[in-house]
Parts: C-alpha cells; structure tokens; sequence
C-alpha cells in the first residue's frame, strides 16, 4: 500500500458514500469508516520507514551471503564519535554514518575521519521535533544546508539519506526525489538511545541479524560503543562479514 494508492482509494469511498445518500439516503456517518480506515494508513505509513508508503527505502539487502550493514545516526559527536571509530578500526568495519548538519561545525575534522574509512549520508540540519511539518521547501534547505557543510569539509556530494525519527512524509519524499536521494531505513534497530542496558540492546540486535540486515545505532553513547563492539566480536564468531551500505545495497553513496 502506498500513499497515492491510500488517497485515491479514499476518494474513491467518500464519492461513493457521497452518491448512495444523495440517491438512497445512505448515512453521512458511513463516511467516518473510510476515513478512519485512511487516517490509520497514513499514521502507519509515515511512522513506519519499512512501508514504503511515501517513497521507496532501502531498509536491507538482499543477498543470500551472511553480509551485513551497520549504520550511526546523529553525529558527529566529539566525545563518541571517536570510540566508534576506534571499534570499527579494531575490527576492519566499515560503516555509514548519517550526520545531523549543526553538529558539523567545529567538527570538521573529525567527518574527515569518518570519511576515510566510511560513509558519509544525510541525517537533516536541526533533526528538529517539528521538521515533519515543513514544506518541501523547507526540507530541501534541510538537505542543502547539511549537504552543503558535508561538502566543505570533504568534497563530497551525498546521496544517501536517512529521514529523522524515521519518519516520511510526502514532502520529505518529493524533496529528496528532487535533489537525488536515496532513503536509506534499517532491518534491526537497537533502540540504543533508550534506558535499556547494554546486554538487553546487544540481545535485541544479535536476535535480529540475518543475511542483508541493516543495522541502526547512534554514535551518542558510551553504551552504544559496548553493544557496537560485542555486536562485531558476534558478527566474527557467526560467519558475518561487515561490509558498507554502499556495497549491500548496490548504490552509490556520493555523485
């Protein structure tokens, strides 16, 4: 289901409602099914990055190999960020790390870092509470800003974007249509921002690995480095290689 589909889908039902009262006195009431029924789709939709139901997102690859992805939203982080990429060197790993524009600045040569032996993709400018409701100007200055602050420090022009909270919306998805995204979701999220322990997110994540398997973390945490580095010791012990979301997925991650 899709949200053009959803929206003609629910026309198509309120006209009809329309038509049999007007020519068979049918209930104005009727008309709460169809939008409740639409209502409960778009909240899904948008809340749900795996639905596909605003703009189609690479959420995980698929391949048969025992290959897998791991990916770090919120960065950079001048305290974290560094542990993270200290685990990842210790054990060859590439990654791909979404960056949030303002944590750029005074950052720079820490994305330089990143950018060695990373990924580099599009996470917004502010990852404000309220971007959803921006137009689909709003968002592409969201995209150009950060975009822009990307280029600076390493010459680089991103085409892989992951949408804040996880969250789309039709705008979101017209304004990374139109300047040449990739949405970029996941498989295993780790919830490695909430209060849970260490050994309850590395059970969460291990329970969910499987061949093509994108995982979320955030490069904010000193728990995240621990799941991060007894998540690659499981990955060894298991037969999974680490390889980027570039190469999972077959796609590019800069122009």
């Amino acid at each position: 289901m899709t949200f053009t589909l959803a929206r003609n889908g629910y026309i198509i039902a309120i006209s009809l409602i329309g038509l049999l009262h007007v020519f068979s006195g049918v209930s104005l009431w009727w008309l709460a099914l169809p939008s409740s029924i639409y209502l409960a789709l778009a909240i899904y939709g948008s809340a749900v990055i795996q639905s596909n139901f605003h703009a189609h997102t690479y959420c995980q690859g698929n391949v048969s190999a025992k290959e897998i992805a791991l990916s770090f939203d919120d960065g950079p982080n001048p305290e974290h960020t560094p542990k993270v990429l200290s685990a990842l060197a210790q054990h060859n790993a590439p990654a791909t790390f979404f960056v949030i524009g303002k944590n750029i600045q005074g950052n720079e040569n820490l994305l330089k870092q990143m950018d060695a032996q990373h990924c580099i993709g599009n996470h917004s400018y502010t990852h404000s509470a309220y971007l959803d409701f921006k137009s689909q100007q709003g968002f592409k200055d969201e995209l150009n800003m950060t975009a822009e602050r990307v280029f600076d420090a390493i010459g680089k022009r991103m085409k892989l974007f992951r949408p804040p909270f996880g969250v789309t919306t039709p705008n979101l998805a017209k304004a990374a249509s139109a300047l040449n995204y990739h949405l970029i979701g996941w498989s295993v999220r780790s919830f490695d921002t909430t209060k849970d322990s260490v050994q309850t997110i590395t059970r969460r994540v291990q329970s969910q690995i499987k061949p093509g398997a994108i995982i979320l973390f955030h490069d904010s945490s000193d728990k995240t480095v621990e799941v991060l580095e007894q998540t690659l010791n499981f990955a060894k012990e298991n037969g999974y290689k680490i390889v980027s979301i570039e190469r999972l997925l077959k796609l590019e991650a800069y122009e």
